[in-house]
């Protein structure tokens, strides 16, 4: 079995599912799970992990993430994007683009996002876009989402071409459609592009037909990405053999390390006497221990 997150550039037309399905019978393995759900229509960077490496997928989902999209003023839809139907059309002629950049930029910051009809959300154990389909329109509550950063790099009116970089659970179509409200012509996405999640960026990513092409020349490790490279901004702490057995089963460590001393509350990534990555523990100083938070590796050899 393999265990590692591939980079997947994910290209329109397939759903997140769809992806993790055509990986499977790529790779062979059951074992894979995607880390946050993509739009068909929309484009870009998807981690996918495997193996050991799924226990990693909540914990990229919650991850910052950096996209380049279209948003068409004068334009309203019932999917908040151009593939659905419109519902209203607005001369946007008399726009400047002072005020047009005035607006987009205010969104910078937290912000409350009402989540579109059109989404994978459940209410009452039925998702959004089930309901939507059915001709339902159903009350959402509205979550606080922030947006870290946008960079306009465009404006030929009534298009927009920005790129944001937002927290989980942020959807730029919403984004799209209340730019659109605030200046009063309404908006829609016209396209999307994600080009990072975390630290996988989108001039590393590959697409299905790249790693099915590697899988048959037997190149497909050289495109797996180690799971301790997700935590590659937390320390590195090295077990003695004879602490191995607590490791493994998640017990808590001492670590006599006097010249590299954590922080308190600290997160350290956890190596085996051999150099392999086991664990993620937090330190906590008044203890001087360090306490399990994610196992990905129980020491056996067993599961190949």
């Amino acid at each position: 079995m393999l265990h590692g997150i591939l980079n997947i550039y994910k290209e329109k037309g397939y759903t997140s599912h769809d992806v993790v399905a055509k990986l499977r019978g790529i790779v062979g393995q059951k074992k894979i799970g995607h880390t946050g759900t993509l739009d068909p229509d929309a484009e870009g960077v998807l981690p996918v992990c495997l193996g050991r490496a799924t226990k990693v997928c909540d914990l990229l989902t919650e991850k910052d993430k950096t996209y380049r999209a279209v948003l068409l003023l004068g334009r309203t839809t019932d999917t908040q994007d151009i593939t659905g139907e419109i519902l209203g059309e607005t001369d946007t002629d008399f726009l400047k683009a002072e005020e047009v950049e005035k607006a987009v930029l205010g969104f910078v910051g937290e912000y409350s996002q009402i989540p579109p009809m059109y989404s994978a959300l459940k209410v009452n154990g039925r998702k959004l876009y089930e309901l939507a389909r059915e001709g339902k329109n159903v009350e959402r509550k509205a979550r606080t989402v922030y947006i870290r950063e946008i960079h306009i790099l465009k404006i030929a009116l009534p298009r927009v071409e920005m790129e944001v970089t937002c927290s989980k659970g942020t959807y730029i179509r919403t984004l799209c459609h209340d730019i659109g409200e605030k200046l009063g012509v309404g908006g829609c996405m016209e396209s999307l592009l994600r080009t990072r999640v975390s630290s996988f960026c989108l001039e590393n990513s590959r697409t299905l037909g790249e790693i099915q092409k590697a899988m048959e020349e037997g190149s497909l490790l050289q495109n797996l990405i180690p799971i301790d490279a997700v935590f590659g901004q937390y320390r590195r702490v090295q077990t003695e053999a004879r602490q191995e057995k607590l490791l493994y089963n998640g017990n808590t460590l001492c670590i006599k390390d006097e010249r590299d001393v954590p922080a308190d509350k600290e997160l350290v990534r956890v190596y085996d006497s051999r150099g392999e990555f086991v664990a993620i523990y937090q330190y906590l100083a008044g203890l001087n221990q360090y306490r399990i938070v994610k196992m990905f590796f129980n020491g056996r050899k067993t599961e190949e």
